[in-house]
Formats: structure tokens, sequence, C-alpha cells
């Protein structure tokens, strides 16, 4: 299962319709085709299957992630490996 966590756009490369994002400390490089016009650097975006697929507001997406922390805080070590295990699943952008 892929979780959607708000990501925040920090560089993007308009030739190559990628961005690369932070997600949680972590950053990976995702497809932009779908909001090329629209993305800024700074931005929020969700993600599904390795593109980012709209943009949500920055209140909404701080909440989300305030939301994803906690539960985090509340998984023990194998649950949290159990989750990024599942995550690797998730097609990317390479």
């Amino acid at each position: 299962m892929c979780l959607s966590i708000p990501s925040k756009v920090v560089k993007i490369d308009k030739e190559a319709v990628t961005a690369v994002v932070d997600t949680m400390g972590v950053k990976r490089k995702v497809g932009i085709d779908f909001i090329a016009d629209e993305v800024k650097e700074g931005d929020y975006v969700l993600i599904h299957i390795g593109y980012a697929m709209n943009l949500i507001d920055e209140a909404d997406a701080l909440a989300s992630i305030e939301t994803y922390e906690e539960i985090l805080r509340l998984m023990d070590e194998e649950q949290k490996r159990h989750i990024i295990d599942e995550a690797d699943n998730c097609s990317a952008v390479t």
C-alpha cells in the first residue's frame, strides 16, 4: 500500500519534468507531468506511484505530517520496518 504523505518540493527540473521532494526528511525524485504548469519550489504535493498528482495547501500538509509523526511515535520498530518495506514496493521515477 502506498501512503500519500505530503511532500515539499525542493527542486524542479522542467526539462526532465521531475522534481526532488522531501517527504518527512527523505528526498526522492518524482514525476511532475500532471502538475508541471502549476508547481513551484516550496509547494507541497501528494505523490502516487512516483508522480506528484496534485498540490496541497501548506497548512493541510503540515497538519497531515504532524499526524503521521504521531502515528510513527506510537509504533514499535518492527511495525515501522514493515511500513518502510511496503513503501519500497511503490514505483518511483528514476
